[in-house]
């Protein structure tokens, strides 16, 4: 019994020992272990940091995408509206070019028209001014040829023309006496003058007026200025065709008082108006050959 004693200790110091350095070996092979795997779950864990900050970073950049692509959603819907504006907008200037180009060319037509219609205008007043300015030439050559054919340069004696009208317009006082209708020695002058106009036109024609002042008159066989006005016409023309005158040339007219040539308020003015006119009336072609022929004397001066 006693030996048993004596071994079993030794047994049990002998697996005490062994599960010593099995424990120990343990320990050891679980500190290596753990050692091992923390190292590891660092950089795990720092790697995983580093994707979530990458995450975050994109989520951030996909959120402003997303948002930038519904603005720019909706800049192209808005583009597309000014798209089809821009369409309708184009469509009706198209169809107004097309209006415009027949109203354009209408216009041109009438405004080709209208100018032509100018430049005609515009040569019919260029004549006209050119009928006027030789007129006015014409005028100034018959008066000359006038005056000098009559002989008398005197302020009762007035020659000018008026309308393609020759006028003779001889004061009273040198053709009769006061209520008279008898012509004076002295005007027989003038009218041998004025003769001499009329028969070197034998074409032309020679009315003879009587005119009056306002007073009235009635003597004899005179009742009123009428009468004053004929008697003193064709007193005129009496002594006109004793001179040469053919007569079918000759009319005579009594005006009256009726075409004054100022008022009748003084005695200077009813003297003026009291007078014996002449008026030459050639046919239009022998009145421009008589101014072609006048002015080519006039020339020659």
């Amino acid at each position: 019994m006693s030996v048993y004693f004596i071994v079993l200790p030794n047994i049990i110091k002998k697996q005490y020992k062994m599960k010593k350095i099995f424990v120990l070996g343990l320990i050891s092979l679980l500190t290596i272990t753990s050692c091992g795997p923390g190292k590891e779950l660092l950089a795990a864990q720092k790697e995983l940091k580093t994707t979530q900050d990458l995450l975050n970073t994109a989520t951030v950049k996909l959120n402003s995408c997303l948002s930038d692509k519904a603005v720019a959603d909706a800049s192209l819907d808005a583009l597309k509206e000014q798209l089809v504006d821009l369409r309708k907008t184009n469509d009706a200037l198209f169809s107004s070019t097309k209006e415009m180009t027949v109203l354009t060319t209408k216009g041109a037509e009438n405004l080709e028209k209208t100018l032509e219609s100018l430049q005609e205008r515009d040569l019919k007043i260029s004549r006209l001014q050119d009928a006027v300015n030789k007129k006015d030439s014409v005028t100034l050559a018959i008066v000359s040829s006038l005056k000098k054919s009559v002989g008398i340069d005197d302020p009762d004696i007035e020659i000018n023309v008026e309308k393609g009208v020759v006028f003779i317009s001889i004061s009273d006082k040198l053709l009769f006496k006061s209520g008279s209708y008898v012509v004076t020695e002295k005007a027989k002058v003038v009218l041998e003058k004025v003769a001499k106009v009329i028969n070197d036109k034998p074409d032309f024609e020679a009315m003879i007026e009587g005119h009056t002042d306002s007073r009235s008159y009635a003597s004899g066989v005179l009742l009123d200025n009428w009468d004053l006005s004929v008697k003193r016409s064709t007193s005129v023309i009496r002594e006109l065709q004793k001179m040469g005158v053919n007569p079918s040339q000759l009319i005579a007219a009594g005006r009256s008082s009726y075409v004054p040539l100022v008022d009748n308020e003084n005695a200077m003015n009813r003297a003026k108006n009291r007078r014996t006119r002449v008026v030459v009336m050639p046919k239009i072609d022998q009145f421009y050959n008589m101014i072609e022929e006048e002015m080519k004397q006039l020339s020659g001066e």
